[in-house]
């Protein structure tokens, strides 16, 4: 006759050889509750010596929790992902992944498709973390209405009711490209951004206009829909190109916008960076591998997930007091788009 299988250990188990309650060791291993450290310590040891681990579907229908949570934008892969898909958003997706399983939960990924709006109102999650949300995000009125904790990398623009967010200093980041590029002897700088309600396009041209109205230059603005990716820019150069032509320096702080412009320079017989130069904001593998490579940015877009994991797990566990925090302030990479 085949043997019965082991019988499972409980968490009454880890409480007869600790010598506590059973709730003592739940708030052990759960780090919750007034446990003092010793006891913390000897619980979590007492388990890992008797190889007891929990009952997950048990311990999901006790606290209400899916142990799970999500990352998502509604910014399409023209922009945020390059050609290989390695780009902004699956930068932020790596250490997201890491930051929530050191919390113990799993993350999901949500693709930035039209077939995902249907997914959201079914996912089984505990909390959303958005990239750069639209003005009105249809992935935010989704999960509002679900009533899932969420946090924003950059704030939402407009919101009726403001989410936790990271922020990302968009007109200082504005900024420093324009006083790179003014330094490096450009004096007649336009400007490509996406046409959508993003905060980092909003606060881009704030930081342009004041850079205009502070250098006696009259505006040289065009907006292009992020999901033509590099052809949308290479088109938004050439518009700017025919009204402006003596052109010096191109502000495009989407990196797709930014490698369709420069193709549009040297289609236009204008070098980079002799005749124009150019910036872009995320350093990313398209800065890298332009050619001339981009001066760029670097974001510190690690510590900006885990930052973001964190103020979102604060709410998700109810302990949340804060409803901004700061994010490291970019450096800037200067590569040959600006130098010779």
């Amino acid at each position: 006759m085949p043997s019965s299988p082991p019988r499972r250990l409980t968490i009454a188990d880890v409480a007869n050889a600790a010598g506590v309650s059973r709730t003592t060791v739940s708030h052990a291993l759960n780090d919750r509750g007034q446990v003092d450290p010793e006891t913390r310590a000897l619980v979590k040891a007492v388990a890992e010596r008797l190889g007891y681990s929990p009952n997950l579907r048990a311990q999901r229908l006790r606290t209400g929790r899916a142990n799970a949570i999500a990352l998502l934008s509604s910014m399409p892969f023209a922009v945020a992902g390059g050609s290989s898909r390695l780009g902004f958003l699956m930068e932020i997706a790596a250490t997201a992944t890491e930051a929530a399983m050191r919390q113990g939960v799993a993350l999901v990924l949500v693709p930035p498709m039209d077939e995902a709006q249907a997914l959201l109102h079914t996912l089984d999650i505990d909390g959303a973390v958005i990239i750069e949300p639209v003005a009105d995000d249809p992935n935010v009125a989704c999960l509002q209405k679900r009533g899932v904790k969420m946090v924003t990398i950059g704030r939402q623009p407009e919101a009726h009711e403001p989410l936790p967010y990271i922020d990302m200093h968009g007109e200082q980041t504005g900024t420093l490209l324009l006083e790179h590029l003014h330094e490096q002897g450009a004096r007649r700088i336009g400007l490509i951004i996406g046409e959508q309600p993003r905060h980092s396009y909003l606060d881009m041209e704030r930081a342009y206009r004041t850079y205009c109205t502070r250098n006696q230059q009259a505006p040289a603005i065009v907006k292009a829909s992020e999901g033509g990716g590099e052809t949308a820019g290479a088109a938004a150069c050439l518009q700017l190109l025919q009204a402006h032509p003596d052109l010096d320096g191109l502000c495009v702080p989407v990196d797709a916008f930014a490698t369709g412009a420069v193709r549009a320079l040297q289609d236009s017989a204008r070098r980079v960076p002799e005749d124009v130069k150019v910036v872009t904001r995320y350093d990313g593998l398209r800065a890298r591998e332009c050619s001339p490579p981009l001066t760029s940015l670097d974001m510190h877009l690690e510590d900006v997930t885990a930052l973001a994991i964190e103020l979102l797990f604060e709410h998700i566990n109810g302990s949340g007091q804060r409803e901004c925090i700061d994010a490291p302030l970019p450096t800037l990479v200067q590569r040959s788009s600006t130098c010779r």
